[in-house]
């Protein structure tokens, strides 16, 4: 099963893409989507929208893992945020009819075991459950890669009924 992870954002946009085959997780690629603080709102979204339809067109996922959105105090941030993530899901559900949502904390706590854990340690399990050499950059391409991870052994239980 390809799965691809997704890390929405409104500068950048994690993606992660790995193979889960009978409990193994084999990483394909990662990387990251970035718009111009120069561009407008619009011009953004618009950028954004382009570019996960053609890595959606170009993966071709059978099932998508994203990262539900979180943010503290800044509320005009996360409102792009939530735009952005938006376009995200709706590029996303036109190209493949398996989305999934995950909260940060099932990421982490699905990862590493510890739903607080600390970004360093959920990067630290990424390379390790994916036998990286080094630890993926942008941190938007990890945590995507978490998403992709957390779906893969959440969707393994399911199938096992355990969830």
């Amino acid at each position: 099963m390809r799965i691809l992870g997704i890390d929405p954002g409104y500068a950048i946009v994690g993606y992660g893409i790995i193979e889960s085959e009978n409990g193994k997780l084999i990483p394909l690629d990662y990387g990251a989507i970035e718009t111009s603080s120069k561009l407008s709102t619009t011009a953004r979204l618009l950028q954004i929208e382009k570019q996960v339809t053609e890595l959606l067109s170009e993966v071709k996922p059978d099932e998508i893992a994203v990262e539900e959105l979180f943010f503290n105090t800044n509320i005009t941030t996360g409102i792009k945020v939530a735009q952005a993530r938006g376009v995200v899901l709706l590029s996303c559900a036109k190209m493949c009819d398996k989305l999934f949502e995950y909260t940060p904390l099932q990421i982490k706590s699905t990862v590493t075991g510890n739903g607080t854990a600390a970004k360093t340690q959920v990067q630290y399990m990424v390379r390790s459950l994916l036998r990286l050499k080094e630890t993926p950059k942008p941190d938007d391409a990890a945590d995507a890669l978490a998403a992709a991870i957390c779906h893969a052994l959440s969707a393994q239980g399911i199938k096992r009924g355990l969830k």
